[in-house]
């Protein structure tokens, strides 16, 4: 039946094949490590220490203990010889957590490897509860109960092992390897396929917001968010050259059009791995740099993390182990434009040669602030196990690689006194702490890939990620001519008007009269994708839509400076703002941007109306200026040029939206 001992601050629970501490992390907050090893991995992985003073409060015998730190407490029962220890965690003393047997504990815990198991943790579902969070991913859901998930990255998904409950709690599962939760109806699980020991996080609050608080002082907080990235970004696949990119910048600024951002980029640089421009295609980076800074537009650049043997600097690296390698010896994980494999962000000598590069080749021309490409990393196959990083197998680290590139660019800017912001496109928890702005991959330009972006931002949002965003008009197959697209691409417009950040991006199909800029250069651009592009019709409709986020740029930088000291998103479920209400949550296609204003968007081709829920309280009309009582749904109406968003009554960001 095993033992249970009160250590100190710790409850310890021992078996044969197990060994349990509970213990206090902060106020409100307890950390469970179990293993099959004879002792604990202290290993923390992204997490800080605690910020804030436990009140813990320990009592009990061998055979049943409580821990109490706060509202949240857990119960050891020590079990019988097949099953192990009972584990029950309660929220005000009110069960939300109840461990659940399905097998013996060996079954939960198969071998693998050394000293490393395939660990499951699994608890009984509670009847009526939600569950946000888990990243983002293509998936038509922002409500998790019902569903499974992969813990892996890839383009397009990138797994945040952290769900919020409508029962007020959180759960952190604090383990870098690949795996699997599932948060059905019959349990709520989470699956590490390689790991020494599972390693988890339960913390309550009376609040969203609490226990948002907490997690981030679990892994950070976003830093200070520039001005200039409130605006509005300007992308495509892609400008070619310098000329290019120029000749666009000063097209917008021509026609009057706020513009704050214009971004290159990947296949600009002379090869993979040499993180430099092609001086054939960019001459004079520094005189570029400096007329778009004349122009009030900061200037983005892509980086991959991609090498193959043809760059100068892959030997070096390579022999200084500075590359994810293969534990078959192999280097080649990605075949694009030939065999590449990928570097070694976990190594800080990797780190600092990588900053080195291209502080010397970008940061000394004055460009501060990059987009980092293929963050997952792409690797194919996708087997992680097959991949030796510097931290360990990868089927035990993978998850981490996005946390540490963008921990390369962050240290390097902020040791040069910068303000660090990067373009990423996967995270893990505590990338928000990096300046990490995340978007959602390589998503095609559907309706329905608009539909599941809302989901996937208020999603991130609920995981400590409060700077995130998608490409507007999505990234695959937009083809600019048709009424398709041009419906869908002012749609999305107005969804990025009320996103974190606001960024135009997308591979465009090359239309009937597109002649090529550059014949023969490497990976050519798609076709156009500027405002004026997209029909005569549209282009005052867009440029408008520019101008409203350009007012709303004082408001947007309020709520992100709240994300910096709380950890509130801005992009926020409406149970956020009302979590006594429990109409808020189950609206998925609705939000808060910041706290007074609501925003729903249309996302089905054709669609001029749609139902929207106003909370308890008085709102007004963002259009129309109508003042409308709370507490029920109401249908509202939204012709292609109009878009539906209700003020808080009282609030002066209504005058925002008088042009």
């Amino acid at each position: 039946m095993g033992k249970i001992v009160i250590d100190g601050k710790r409850l310890v629970y021992q078996r044969k094949d197990e060994l349990t501490v509970i213990e206090p992390y902060g106020a409100n907050c307890l950390r469970c490590r179990s293993t099959r090893n004879g002792k604990l991995l202290e290993e923390n992985w992204t997490v800080q220490p605690p910020v804030t003073e436990d009140a813990c409060v320990i009592t009990g015998d061998a055979s049943k203990a409580t821990i109490q730190n706060g509202i949240v407490s857990a119960t050891i029962e020590a079990g019988q010889i097949w099953y192990g220890g009972i584990i029950t965690f309660y929220r005000y003393g009110k069960q939300i957590l109840h461990s659940r047997f399905e097998g013996d504990y060996s079954n939960r815990n198969q071998h693998v490897e050394g000293d490393h198991y395939r660990i499951q943790v699994i608890f009984d579902a509670n009847e009526g509860e939600h569950f946000y969070g888990l990243g983002q991913e293509q998936v038509d859901l922002f409500d998790r109960k019902g569903s499974t998930c992969q813990i892996i990255h890839y383009n397009t998904k990138s797994t945040i092992p952290v769900i919020y409950s409508s029962l007020g709690y959180g759960f952190f599962w604090n383990n870098p390897a690949p795996g699997r939760c599932e948060t059905t109806r019959n349990h709520t699980m989470f699956v590490a396929d390689s790991a020494y020991q599972a390693d988890y996080f339960i913390y309550a609050g009376d609040t969203p917001a609490d226990v948002m608080k907490i997690y981030c002082d679990l892994t950070g907080y976003a830093p200070e968010f520039p001005r200039w990235a409130a605006g509005f970004w300007q992308c495509k696949l892609r400008y070619e050259s310098q000329e290019d990119l120029l000749s666009t910048a000063r097209e917008y600024k021509k026609r009057g059009i706020p513009i704050d951002a214009i971004v290159i980029d990947y296949f600009h640089w002379t090869e993979q791995g040499e993180w430099k421009f092609d001086p054939k295609y960019w001459p004079d980076p520094k005189a570029m740099v400096e007329e778009l800074k004349e122009m009030g537009i900061e200037l983005v650049v892509s980086i991959w993390p991609t090498i193959n043997p043809k760059s100068e600097n892959y030997l070096e690296m390579s022999e200084g182990n500075m590359l994810i390698r293969t534990e078959n010896g192999q280097y080649g994980t990605f075949d694009f434009y030939g065999q590449q494999t990928f570097i070694d962000v976990t190594n800080p000598d990797t780190r600092e040669f990588v900053w080195g590069k291209v502080k010397e080749n970008y940061y000394n021309y004055g460009i501060k602030t990059f987009w980092l490409d293929e963050a997952e990393p792409e690797v194919h196959p996708q087997q992680p196990s097959h991949l030796k990083y510097h931290l360990g197998n990868g089927a035990q680290v993978a998850q981490l690689y996005p946390y540490y590139y963008a921990k390369t660019f962050y240290d390097g800017l902020k040791a040069e006194g910068e303000q660090p912001i990067s373009l990423t496109r996967a995270a893990y928890p505590g990338s928000q702490k990096y300046g990490a702005i995340v978007w959602n991959g390589d998503i095609p330009s559907t309706f329905e890939a608009l539909k599941m972006s809302i989901k996937s931002g208020l999603s991130m949002g609920m995981c400590g990620i409060p700077w995130w965003n998608s490409d507007i008009g999505g990234f695959l197959f937009g083809d600019i001519e048709s009424d398709y697209f041009r419906e869908l691409i002012v749609r999305w417009f107005q969804f990025g008007v009320f996103c974190p950040v606001m960024r135009l991006h997308g591979a465009r199909k090359k239309q009937s009269d597109y002649v090529p800029r550059h014949p023969g250069i490497i990976e050519p651009s798609g076709g156009d994708n500027e405002i004026w592009r997209f029909g005569d019709d549209n282009y005052p409709v867009l440029k408008s839509l520019i101008e409203l986020r350009e007012r709303l740029k004082d408001y947007t930088c309020k709520y992100m400076d709240e994300a910096s000291r709380t950890g509130a998103p801005i992009m926020r479920p409406m149970f956020w703002e009302y979590p006594d209400d429990k109409e808020c949550y189950l609206l998925e296609d609705q939000y808060f941007y910041g706290k007074d204003i609501i925003f729903a968007p249309i996302y089905r081709q054709g669609e001029v109306e749609r139902e929207v829920y106003l909370p308890k309280g008085n709102w007004i009309n963002a259009l129309t200026k109508e003042k409308i009582s709370g507490g029920k749904t109401i249908l509202c109406k939204a012709k292609l040029n109009e878009f539906i968003a209700f003020v808080r009554e009282g609030s002066d960001v209504l005058s925002c939206f008088t042009e």
